[in-house]
């Protein structure tokens, strides 16, 4: 009986034992668990740190298309086979439009893609001036943006009047010349309170207000005049509401509108950080946010539709800003991550636009500028977590880090730069391989000839690579099934924009080295 109870007594201290030791197993794997699903917040990065060199390589390179692209009488000309060009634009108004930059291989100069250009360059710029400094391309990028800011103050020549537009493109686009050898005549035209123009009148005031912010101490007159420019502009944008695809629908073929909300919401987020008008802060985070945005709902950033990148520079006051965030200003943030999320491929609620291997794809049509201006807003907003030392965001039940982000950031300019399956790069210059019959009339035709309006054709239609380089192009793009075909009259494909070359330039600033973004634009 009593060698019973011993047993027993022992049974049960074993039941006991294994029971613990089970118990410390779950303890060990949860709290490895735990540790794993929440990631420390990494230490603040301090000044530029090393660079990477493919990056710094593909930043000079991608800076240069800009210089390929300007119109005016040329300082400095660093493209041997461009010269003076559009040096009357503007001229049956008694207005200076010379400068500026051409859109895309054509000569036209749109007023609203040229405008998102300089806003997206002067974001880099205030972003990752430190960096792009590091490699020699701050003051290159600060030339280009007032090339273009100079033409747009001209083109604001009173309050209500902008002019959008230089060059009818029916008949630009049946000229195939160089842009010195221009002959057609070049008509202008404008939006003002007969034909109002929102989205932009404001992305203008976006640009000029992001761009005051560039020169506020290297050039403070000039930065006055931006940013009066910018609120003048504003305040016409929002007094007369109205599309400027409606009031001159000849602009619906070209760079159609499908709204103005996100380019007041933009205009005003700019003209909070350019001014401190809490106005400005008000316009935003009141009625008008909820009128224009669908809030945690994932938009894609381009030229039309600039809600994401509202989202991220509004972001931005909730990570440095006052600690007393309203509610309003936390649902831009709520919707900045809900994007992160959609585009983080391991993400629950990661976006099916892409291609096979990983490249975010949205339309065939300059499928590049999505990819592109996506991680350019990734990356942003995974600095904004480290300099502020936020550790993770939630996608549904999963974390991620600042570094999932830099990564996926990461893949995309990759695969832009060759890691792709036609093992090419889409940035003309960069690498042993990239597209040889870029749709751009001036790289096709050789600086020595001088061929009218029609005969230009005979370029266009030529089999022979382009003569000359349009260096730091970046084209519009594979299709869906990861396929490039480099024909010149492939303008799908093959033609670059300058607005382009805006978001990879800010994408390849934000990944040649590492650095913290600074607190305040002011």
């Amino acid at each position: 009986m009593e060698k019973r109870k011993r047993g027993g007594c022992c049974g049960w201290f074993l039941v006991l034992l294994v029971l613990g030791a089970a118990a410390f197993a779950v303890f060990v794997i949860m709290r490895h668990k735990m540790l794993k699903s929440e990631p420390v917040a990494a230490p603040v990065p301090g000044p530029p740190g090393a660079v990477t060199k493919k990056y710094a390589d593909a930043l000079k390179i991608a800076m240069q298309f800009f210089d390929v692209q300007k119109s005016g009488k040329l300082e400095n000309n660093p493209i041997s086979w461009r010269g003076d060009s559009g040096l009357k634009d503007g001229s049956e108004e008694k207005l200076d439009l010379s400068k500026g930059m051409y859109d895309a291989g054509d000569h036209m100069k749109f007023g609203f893609p040229m405008a998102f250009t300089a806003t997206v360059l002067s974001w880099a710029i205030l972003e990752y001036g430190d960096q792009m400094k590091v490699v020699d391309q701050l003051e290159p990028a600060q030339n280009s943006l007032k090339w273009i800011t100079d033409y747009l103050i001209n083109a604001h020549p009173t309050d209500n009047v902008l002019y959008i537009q230089v060059g009818n493109p029916k008949v630009d686009h049946s000229c195939w010349t160089r842009p010195e050898d221009m002959t057609e005549r070049r008509p202008l035209t404008q939006v003002n309170t007969s034909a109002p123009g929102t989205e932009v009148a404001a992305e203008t005031a976006a640009a000029l207000a992001a761009a005051s912010l560039v020169f506020k101490t290297t050039d403070p007159t000039y930065s006055s005049s931006l940013l009066k420019h910018a609120v003048q502009l504003f305040i016409f944008a929002d007094k007369y509401r109205e599309s400027y695809s409606i009031s001159i629908p000849e602009v619906q073929t070209y760079y159609n509108s499908t709204g103005y909300g996100d380019e007041l919401l933009w205009a005003a987020s700019w003209l909070y950080h350019a001014t401190g008008d809490h106005a400005y802060f008000d316009y935003v985070t009141g009625a008008n946010g909820d009128d224009f945005v669908e809030w945690a709902k994932p938009t894609w950033f381009s030229w039309d539709n600039k809600l994401a990148g509202v989202e991220v520079l509004l972001s931005r006051v909730s990570f440095f800003g006052s600690k007393d965030v309203s509610d309003s200003l936390k649902k831009y943030k709520i919707s900045a991550e809900a994007m992160m999320c959609n585009l983080l491929p391991k993400s629950p609620s990661a976006t099916s636009s892409r291609t096979h291997s990983g490249l975010i794809w949205v339309s065939e049509w300059d499928a590049l500028q999505h990819p592109v201006a996506s991680a350019f807003l990734a990356v942003v907003y995974s600095d904004y977590m480290l300099s502020s030392r936020t550790a993770k965001i939630w996608c549904g039940g999963d974390i991620f880090t600042p570094q999932d982000l830099r990564e996926f950031a990461i893949s995309q300019a990759d695969y832009v730069l060759g890691n792709n399956p036609m093992k090419m790069s889409y940035l003309v210059g960069y690498g042993d391989k990239y597209p040889q019959y870029v749709h751009h009339r001036g790289a096709s035709i050789p600086a020595d000839e001088k061929p009218g309006c029609k005969e230009g054709f005979t370029w266009l239609d030529s089999d022979e690579p382009n003569p000359n380089i349009a260096m730091g192009a970046l084209v519009g793009g594979p299709f869906l099934n990861e396929s490039y075909v480099d024909l010149r009259n492939n303008s799908m494909q093959g033609e670059p924009t300058t607005y382009n070359s805006a978001v990879i330039v800010a994408l390849l600033s934000g990944l040649v080295t590492t650095s913290s973004v600074v607190r305040s634009f002011a």
